[in-house]
């Protein structure tokens, strides 16, 4: 049983139609994905019509919350996306975004970056627009190499000259209202890479009384002593030791499927949800 936890498709920053996502998670040889893109729910119903035979659709989400002044980012699965309040406070995020996305390319503009607002808002399409648009609008126009450049403090990263915050859920309210809607949640990537808060142990005990399910161990970003710090954190919390690749397709070189959950966490991840159920392939 292979399982990844964690992927996004166009409809946020990932540059894979739902669909492509599915066949690329199949050709990567799993049994279940979890389509989770960034505040929305927009890419499951083509996701699910895209199955191919012997694939499960985890329906997920990740959902942007902001706590002590950083970024938090909270995976959620099996909710209802019917839920009136859920629903409203995604809509507010992503148009927070919205806002957030002009005002950087406002900034940008100002510092000399010829990137508008139509080239942004042409590679986000129809998805929730994201700092990974704009990087790649950035490359576009020839003032950075890669979209990982962007992410510094010269241009769009955290405390970057051309940086602009938005509106987030606090972690703990965003636990509620997905447990409300049925669903499970899992802290994504607490300890991953340069531009990330290093959560402290203390702050990720505080979610798991709030109601949290699981913290995600198995991520690309996080080295082996990071890993095993989470996966004994978790054990003596009591949650489920999570995993999955952070797929956003080209961005990420296309490594979906390179990080799973353990078989048996997966099924005790699933089985605490009410909201909705997994989608299977035929």
């Amino acid at each position: 049983m292979r399982a990844d936890m964690h992927s996004h498709s166009t409809a946020s920053d990932g540059t894979c139609p739902p669909e492509e996502v599915m066949r690329r998670a199949s050709a990567a040889g799993l049994d279940a994905i979890a389509l989770t893109d960034h505040d929305t729910v927009a890419g499951h119903r083509a996701a699910a019509a895209a199955l191919p035979p012997g694939l499960t659709l985890v329906p997920g989400m990740e959902l942007s919350c902001r706590l002590q002044g950083h970024s938090v980012h909270l995976l959620g699965y099996l909710f209802d996306p019917a839920d009136a309040e859920l629903a409203a406070e995604c809509a507010r995020i992503r148009e927070s975004r919205v806002h957030r996305a002009r005002a950087m390319v406002e900034r940008l503009d100002e510092l000399g970056v010829p990137v508008t607002w139509e080239q942004v808002s042409t590679l986000a399409g129809d998805g929730v627009v994201g700092r990974p648009h704009i990087a790649r609008a950035m490359v576009a126009v020839g003032v950075i190499s890669s979209p990982d450049e962007a992410f510094g403090p010269d241009w769009i990263g955290t405390g970057g000259r051309a940086h602009v915050t938005r509106y987030a859920l606090d972690p703990a309210r965003a636990i509620t209202l997905i447990r409300a809607a049925g669903g499970v949640t899992v802290l994504a990537h607490p300890r991953a890479g340069a531009r990330a808060w290093m959560m402290p142990d203390d702050v990720i005990a505080d979610l798991a009384a709030a109601g949290l399910h699981g913290v995600e161990v198995w991520h690309p970003d996080q080295d082996q002593a990071q890993r095993a710090q989470l996966t004994a954190l978790a054990a003596d919390l009591g949650l489920v030791a999570s995993g999955g690749s952070d797929d956003h397709g080209a961005l990420t070189g296309y490594r979906i499927g390179c990080e799973t959950i353990a078989p048996e966490e997966y099924q005790r991840l699933l089985s605490q949800a009410t909201g909705a159920a997994p989608e299977r392939g035929r």
